[in-house]
């Protein structure tokens, strides 16, 4: 039975799975949520859009039964640019929920587009370039308008890019020295290609640069927990620090590798080399200063 946001608050989160109360503030820094609804109509193009509802409400469940306090959502990809669904839901559901919206990266309109989702109730714009000639744009003049407007608001860039996108970005981060930019799941680096790493290490330099740990799960060739991608958090974590890394589940696209609270304990309680304070910044520290929640 899928809980009511009252039931949800009166429930309290403090206490996760296992039973023992959280000693500080967890916060997933990125899921995803839809529903099939004519109301909601996939974007044009959109190839087999998923069956099952991912809604906010199934979201609260698993942040209950796994202490999580403030989530993240990430406008999903099938909606394109039509960003209703992942705003009402954050109206709905509030405060325990942020929203970060898409526009069209090819736009021109995109800034003004930006400004308006802000009003609505946004903190935070994604985009996603290819890695193919498709993704060119990142490279185009339309990117530093964006960029800079996305800086004016106050608000994060958000990037999901592969690693051969990562040095893209650093002619636009150096025009717009006062923007946070986030980087989604380690730019995805292949486990076979560790050196390809070193590039998104080279944008540490930039001081207001903030990378997501996630992902261990789907790069990683062995299973739970996944020691060969946490070779990777660990170079990164000594790069950037644990006050520009921070923990997310990707919900429900972790669902075709793992569940949700294995997304968890995997920094929680697997990753050895993480001392008490850094998982304080890694699991919510750090997207709270990113995303400020009530």
């Amino acid at each position: 039975m899928t809980m009511t946001r009252r039931e949800f608050s009166r429930a309290g989160i403090a206490v996760a799975a296992s039973g023992a109360v959280a000693k500080y503030r967890i916060v997933d820094a990125q899921i995803h949520v839809w529903i099939n609804d004519p109301h909601y109509p996939w974007a044009p193009g959109t190839k087999d859009p998923p069956r099952e509802n991912r809604t906010p409400a199934m979201a609260l469940e698993l942040m209950k039964a796994n202490g999580v306090e403030r989530t993240v959502i990430a406008q999903y990809i099938g909606y394109k640019w039509a960003n209703r669904y992942c705003l009402e839901s954050v109206r709905e559901y509030a405060p325990y929920f942020h929203g970060v919206c898409r526009v069209d990266p090819t736009d021109p309109a995109a800034p003004d587009q930006l400004s308006h989702l802000t009003e609505e109730g946004f903190h935070g714009v994604r985009i996603s370039p290819a890695a193919d000639a498709s993704g060119d744009w990142i490279t185009g003049p339309l990117m530093p308008p964006l960029w800079k407007r996305a800086q004016s608001l106050k608000i994060p860039m958000q990037v999901y890019a592969p690693i051969t996108r990562m040095p893209d970005l650093a002619h636009l981060i150096e025009q717009c020295p006062d923007l946070i930019i986030v980087i989604d799941h380690m730019a995805d680096c292949p486990i076979d290609r560790p050196q390809e790493l070193e590039k998104l290490i080279a944008l540490a330099r930039y001081p207001r640069v903030f990378v997501k740990i996630s992902h261990t799960w789907s790069i990683s060739r062995q299973p739970y927990p996944w020691l060969d991608a946490q070779e990777y958090v660990k170079r990164v974590l000594a790069a950037y620090g644990p006050q520009r890394l921070m923990w997310a589940s990707d919900w429900p696209v972790d669902l075709g590798w793992t569940a949700y609270d294995k997304t968890l304990s995997v920094v929680r309680d697997e990753m050895k080399f993480l001392n008490a304070e850094d998982k304080v910044w890694i699991l919510g520290k750090t997207a709270q200063q990113v995303w400020p929640f009530a």
